[in-house]
């Protein structure tokens, strides 16, 4: 496994694997598709969730690919116990568990059968994620009043708080956007929201917070802001705007 460093953190060019599923075509379905991409290293192929757990906690694993109705121990019951594995993705013919699966910081649900077309999109998910992942570990965040700073490495980026337009969450990751560009900082977005600077921002949705001087508009299910960025309004947060109206 290739790996190479940047600073005192290290980013893995191959994340390694686990599969669960109590069905034989199924795990040799994933084992398949899995080959076919060069950066996914499968470590274990286990038929329960007992000799998966042993595997995650004896080996450094990224990917969890779990079914769900298993014996002895389901693929939800798995998860919670292996909450170290940054990222699950659960394959199951299940749809009614998906919520519950997404509680567990689900990065996707693969509905059985799958094609190798969707096993692809959430490979692209999985890429996706740890990229972030692994910049946003990178950055420390300092805070001063109107003022923060985002540390890259040895470097140290100032951000004026009203150069900010929105927040966006990602898992445990936030997104902030300013009139210039995007950092990520490893912290949830409520965690942010509690900061001393951000406290003025608007909740508008689970996933979004917004600087309320940029606000030009506000329509049904959405914000406008003077970047002419349109923000989704979450029906539980709509009472945060109703002193905008």
């Amino acid at each position: 496994m290739k790996i190479v460093k940047f600073d005192k953190f290290f980013f893995m060019n191959t994340y390694r694997c686990v599969i669960v599923d109590d069905n034989e075509l199924d795990r040799l379905t994933i084992t398949s598709y899995l080959s076919r991409f060069d950066d996914l290293e499968i470590v274990k192929v286990c038929s329960n969730a007992t000799d998966a757990l042993v595997a995650t906690d004896n080996n450094e694993v990224d990917i969890l690919f779990l079914d769900i109705d298993m014996p002895n121990m389901s693929g939800l019951e798995l998860r919670k116990k292996a909450k170290q594995v940054p990222i699950c993705i659960f394959a199951t013919d299940h749809p009614e568990f998906a919520l519950e699966s997404f509680e567990l910081e689900t990065l996707d649900y693969l509905l059985k059968p799958y094609s190798f077309e969707r096993f692809s999109l959430c490979v692209n998910r999985i890429r996706e994620y740890m990229r972030i992942r692994t910049k946003a570990i990178q950055y420390e965040f300092e805070e001063e009043r109107n003022v923060f700073y985002v540390k890259e490495g040895h470097k140290k980026v100032k951000i004026f708080l009203n150069d900010v337009l929105y927040l966006n969450a990602f898992q445990n990751y936030t997104l902030i956007v300013t009139l210039t560009d995007k950092h990520y900082v490893l912290m949830s977005l409520g965690s942010l929201l509690k900061e001393v600077n951000f406290q003025e921002f608007l909740r508008v949705h689970k996933s979004y917070a917004v600087n309320p001087d940029y606000i030009t508009s506000i329509k049904t299910k959405e914000i406008i802001l003077k970047s002419e960025t349109p923000i989704p309004i979450g029906r539980s947060y709509k009472e945060n705007l109703n002193h905008f109206k």
